[in-house]
């Protein structure tokens, strides 16, 4: 009787232990905290760059998520409103010298006016067909900063004035875009637990059934489009303070490809997949440079001519290569590393 007890209770799965697992959660918070704050105190100039550069696309990549991954609507012109935050911006430092939080701002209360705007050809199409619209609205809204130059300069573009936020230089920039970014994702997170954020992930999962119960999938469609783009309204104007210069090669369609392919690399439906998806596709340019220029024969000078090509192909590969093995990306390989932790400790536990 005792034995076929065992044995049942063996075959009955037993929650897991998530203490360690929650222990280590919060380690790794706290070490990341930990560093992201005294980076400056020890980090070269271009770590220092580079991080900036890793923070500003992270809160760009959270925006398209909420579009792409929360809501499902496919938009492939998100550089477009990065430009249309950088350019706002951008125009308001040069002729009112506004400091850098009224630019944040503005920036993202521009592109959330123009992604409502382009968001109406989500009312009534979805799918490729969507994913065409917003191409067409990346090329729009290209022409015009190209072609408006008593406005935005054509391809010379806006020269603008360096920010000295906190009065530390490119130090208080970096702990600007910081907080910036921290305070994305907070919003983000915070933004599905609301009834609008619940609104939004009931229209992806089948829009007429939302309609059904209730929601207006006009509005949650629409606020899709106009959250997303305000997110990159952010991440434009932050760049714009960043660069010092805005021009329209900044905002090109591979731009665009390069946060969708962060989406789906990070993660969809992910805060966290976001960031892991920014700051990989951010850092994988340097990587390739570095091992390119130990295996180019001709040193660094054959680098920047293989790099570009290589770049492009690498992010189709990628998004691919995460559909195709592992649609919930990085962030599915960290919850799969965690169940198998979780597993391994019920069984060393005797389980």
């Amino acid at each position: 009787m005792s034995v076929s007890s065992n044995a049942s209770a063996r075959m009955v799965p037993s929650a897991p232990d998530t203490n360690s697992w929650i222990t280590l959660e919060t380690v790794s918070l706290v070490v990341f905290a930990a560093v992201a704050i005294t980076l400056p105190a020890y980090a070269s100039v271009y770590v220092l760059y580079m991080a900036c550069l890793v923070a500003i696309n992270v809160i760009a990549t959270v925006g398209l998520n909420i579009t792409v991954g929360y809501t499902g609507l496919l938009s492939i012109g998100h550089s477009a409103f990065i430009g249309v935050g950088a350019y706002a911006a951008g125009l308001a430092m040069v002729h009112l010298n506004t400091p850098l939080p009224v630019n944040v701002l503005i920036g993202g209360v521009s592109a959330f006016l123009v992604g409502l705007v382009f968001g109406i050809p989500s009312l009534r199409i979805k799918g490729v067909y969507l994913a065409i619209a917003t191409l067409a609205a990346q090329y729009s809204l290209y022409f015009v900063f190209q072609n408006w130059t008593s406005v935005t300069g054509g391809d010379r573009g806006l020269n603008l004035p360096a920010t000295n936020l906190f009065y530390l230089g490119d130090t208080g920039f970096y702990y600007g875009a910081l907080i910036l970014a921290v305070l994305a994702c907070v919003a983000a997170r915070n933004l599905f637990r609301t009834r609008v954020g619940r609104s939004l992930i009931a229209v992806r999962e089948r829009d007429y059934a939302a309609e059904v119960l209730g929601i207006n999938i006009v509005r949650a469609k629409l606020l899709a489009f106009g959250i997303g783009a305000a997110f990159a309204g952010v991440a434009g104007a932050l760049t714009a303070s960043f660069l010092r210069l805005v021009n329209p090669d900044q905002f090109t369609l591979m731009v665009s490809v390069f946060f969708l392919a962060a989406v789906v690399v990070g993660g969809r439906s992910s805060i966290i997949g976001s960031v892991l998806g920014a700051a990989f596709m951010t850092l994988i340019p340097d990587a390739l440079r570095e091992i390119l220029s130990l295996t180019s024969p001709g040193g660094t000078a054959n680098v920047a001519g293989l790099l570009s090509p290589l770049r492009e192909i690498i992010f189709g590969a990628l998004i691919v290569g995460f559909l195709m093995f592992e649609p919930r990306g990085l962030m599915g390989l960290v919850e799969r590393l965690r169940g198998r932790k979780e597993l391994v400790g019920s069984e060393a536990s005797g389980d």
